[in-house]
């Protein structure tokens, strides 16, 4: 009997490592998640190893191994490297093989991807140049409002009336958290101005199709700006088992697909 063969995905982001093993069938084997913090190769390297605990695999089972994200060129291990867009397309698109519009809200960036009904990327969108929108601006905004981000999900979940925040910009935001406390608005009203500010900063990027899939480790942590998004676009929104594991998954069949050719 052959050994087992698995293709590993490693997605470095700024925030989160995530590592992806799948088998030639694309079954998810094992998976893990862990703070980027300092060492990147270091965490890569944990988060490989709690993978393969997880696939009950070793490393003499892996055919091929590819990386992406912001610190892909930190993984001692990748064979390859992947773009972000990419990875994020192809891990969408195995759950959901259709045309669709993916908008991934990550912990520095938030991207828009386009994809037709045969996974071919027709556009896409991302936002570099302001946290306005991603995880860092949630951070910030938890900072100031003193609760942990943690349970800003819930808070909003629990407005009745919610505090539009006229500016996008995180600096402007804080301001106006501020004086919103000030005048005694209710924390869980704030936060979902916040939420609110996220979405909409999100949407302004590009036009949607039909379809469209939510992804990343902010949607993980706050399904309810699902909900919210799905209530200003009027539709229902797709989101995948592992809305975190996205690029990682892609990764991994992108790993399985260079070797099949």
């Amino acid at each position: 009997m052959s050994k087992q063969q698995i293709y590993v995905g490693t997605d470095v982001g700024s925030s989160w490592t995530k590592v992806a093993i799948i088998d030639a069938e694309k079954n998810l084997l094992g998976f893990s998640l862990k703070k980027s913090g300092t060492d990147f190769s270091a965490t890569a390297d944990d988060c490989l190893q709690l993978s393969l605990d997880m696939a009950r695999a070793s490393t003499g089972s892996i055919v091929k191994s590819i990386s992406t994200g912001y610190g892909r060129k930190n993984v001692a291990y990748a064979d390859e490297t992947r773009t972000e867009i990419g990875c994020h397309a192809q891990g969408c698109y195995l759950y959901f093989p259709a045309s669709i519009s993916i908008i991934d809200i990550g912990g520095q960036d938030n991207k828009i991807v386009k994809l037709d009904e045969k996974g071919r990327r027709t556009s896409f969108k991302m936002n570099r140049k302001c946290a306005a929108g991603t995880g860092a601006f949630l951070e910030e905004m938890s900072a100031r409002l003193d609760i942990p981000l943690l349970e800003m999900d819930t808070l909003a979940r629990d407005s009745e009336n919610m505090v539009k925040l006229g500016s996008f910009c995180t600096v402007f935001s804080a301001t106006e958290v501020l004086e919103n406390i000030r005048q005694g608005k209710k924390v869980s009203d704030i936060v979902k101005g916040v939420f609110y500010s996220v979405v909409k900063r999100v949407l302004e990027m590009d036009a949607l199709t039909e379809k469209v899939v939510m992804t990343g480790g902010v949607v993980a942590h706050n399904p309810f700006l699902v909900t919210m998004t799905e209530e200003i676009i009027g539709r229902k929104i797709m989101v995948p088992e592992h809305p975190q594991l996205t690029g990682a998954i892609g990764a991994a069949l992108y790993a399985l697909g260079s070797k099949e050719q």
